[in-house]
């Protein structure tokens, strides 16, 4: 099966296939995305569906394998989590966490980087050197600024600076 003919099957039955693997499976999104999934396969071995004949069946069976492969891997992590039980309760981020994040969208990307490999993933100038390709001194350089900027956009209103501090 050349290119062009199979963009002609695509196009002449993938609506097809996707009305009979939704009455199948009851899930118009499932039939869609194991269909297309399917489809992508077939591309691979298209000179293959040629031979067989039947290229429609070819791609309905792997759809409909994919579709009870799914289902066999939900049915499996949903024994695991009754397994293990409920995960427990995580607070989420606190006004401080949320004000450090909308702060940190604000800067440059080398100085978020720079920052958070330094702070949060506690690498060394050196170690976010060879990561980030970038030299010490610019590291540096990117982590001062970093923490100047960060130190303007997260001063607290409610504390009134005195002239002699």
């Amino acid at each position: 099966m050349t290119v062009e003919e199979f963009e002609t099957f695509y196009a002449q039955t993938v609506g097809r296939l996707t009305g009979q693997l939704y009455v199948m499976l009851g899930d118009l999104q499932e039939a869609q995305d194991v269909v297309q999934e399917a489809f992508v396969k077939g591309w691979s071995r298209r000179s293959k569906l040629d031979r067989d004949g039947r290229p429609e069946a070819w791609i309905r069976t792997v759809a409909w394998r994919l579709a009870v492969s799914r289902w066999r891997s939900r049915r499996r992590a949903s024994h695991a989590w009754q397994r293990s039980g409920v995960p427990p309760h995580t607070e989420g981020p606190g006004p401080e966490q949320v004000a450090l994040v909308e702060a940190l969208r604000e800067l440059p990307g080398q100085q978020r980087r720079s920052l958070t490999l330094h702070y949060l993933c506690d690498l060394t100038v050196e170690q976010i050197a060879v990561e980030t390709g970038l030299s010490a001194s610019t590291v540096k350089t990117h982590l001062t600024r970093g923490r100047v900027a960060l130190a303007h956009r997260l001063q607290d209103p409610r504390i009134e600076e005195t002239p002699d501090a």
